[in-house]
């Protein structure tokens, strides 16, 4: 092991970071959510994965005082705390102390928790809160739970590495649906609204699994940060695209051509190419580096006045050099730059 190495690192990728420790009550916690001072993004929202009998047991272990782990907090711009890690332990609380109309709020898919599956305390199965004795809602409602919270407003990917490696809410969520609840605001709305688009969902084809996880927001993020800085991109994906999307949320000043652009370049490629980007016999499923060549490409053209022709868009799908550049190591600037050049010189 090279210590030296290994300090250098250490060093390049610590970050100041100011946090901020409470211990909040129950009840607090609850007024918060009611007051919209936290904030569960919807995106998020549909991750709450625990059953009756795991909330149970998280309501068992405040009754009898044993610790439960932190909330982790980020500050938003207007001082309320968005939610990094902490969703289904929130989403439990409000489901067991809260009304009809903050549970719907706060998770449409959700109801009142009705106790299920204890040993410990057994006499409260089959009861929820409010049959409980006034004495016993107090007593849960003053327990404390410890909450940290982020104070950096700004650093969105400082919010999403924290997101990334302290999310435990019992699912593995993909880099763009972290995404969709780090970078809030009218680019994340634009991507959102693009992806929607008929005519690009005509051409993209995906599992029923990558569309749950946020994939045609995240190939319509490609789209325009490749579009836009491809030039800037090295080699990690990951970091790039996250580089460019807290780039426009920081400022998003060419919306209305970025929106022309894509619907041009998509209402376009679904007249010449029906059965979408595909090739062969495989038609369910778009190659995403294929997607990159043919949609970018295609967009250079319209951008550069270059006629699009049918016959060569639909010729380029099966096409062996093309093929040798969408395959093996493609991440790279100069695979990245030559597939997309090859797919726009080839319509010229």
């Amino acid at each position: 092991m090279d210590i030296n190495k290994v300090q250098d690192q250490i060093d390049a990728n610590r970050r100041s970071v100011a946090f901020d420790s409470y211990d909040i009550t129950i009840r607090q916690l609850y007024e918060m959510i009611c007051d919209e001072m936290i904030d569960i993004a919807p995106e998020y929202q549909r991750h709450f994965v625990w059953d009756e009998i795991r909330q149970s047991q998280l309501i068992e272990s405040l009754f009898l005082g044993i610790p439960v782990p932190s909330l982790f907090m980020a500050t938003n711009k207007d001082s309320t705390w968005e939610v990094i890690d902490g969703l289904q332990r929130l989403t439990t609380i409000v489901n067991y102390i809260g009304s009809d109309d903050v549970i719907n709020r706060v998770n449409p898919n959700c109801s009142k928790l009705t106790i299920k599956g204890l040993e410990k305390l057994d006499g409260l199965n089959n009861s929820n809160y409010d049959q409980l004795p006034k004495s016993m809602q107090l007593m849960l409602q003053t327990r404390p739970i410890r909450v940290t919270v982020l104070n950096d407003r700004s650093d969105f990917n400082l919010r999403f590495d924290l997101f990334e490696r302290l999310n435990t809410g019992g699912v593995t969520l993909h880099p763009q649906e972290i995404r969709n609840c780090v970078y809030i605001g009218e680019f994340n709305d634009f991507i959102k609204e693009c992806a929607a688009h008929t005519s690009f969902k005509s051409v993209v084809k995906m599992t029923k699994t990558a569309e749950r996880q946020g994939s045609y927001e995240e190939l319509v993020l490609k789209f325009f940060g490749y579009y836009e800085k491809r030039n800037e991109f090295v080699h990690g994906v990951k970091d790039f695209l996250n580089d460019y999307m807290a780039e426009k949320t920081n400022s998003f000043r060419n919306k209305n051509e970025l929106k022309e652009l894509f619907n041009e370049t998509f209402e376009m490629l679904e007249r010449s190419l029906p059965d979408g980007i595909v090739r062969g016999n495989r038609k369910n499923v778009t190659p995403l580096v294929l997607f990159e060549a043919i949609s970018i490409g295609v967009a250079d053209a319209i951008n550069e006045n270059i006629r699009v022709s049918t016959e060569t868009l639909t010729s380029l799908l099966d096409d062996n050099v093309l093929k040798g550049l969408t395959s093996g190591a493609t991440n790279s600037k100069k695979r990245l730059n030559d597939r997309i050049n090859y797919v726009k010189d080839a319509l010229r």
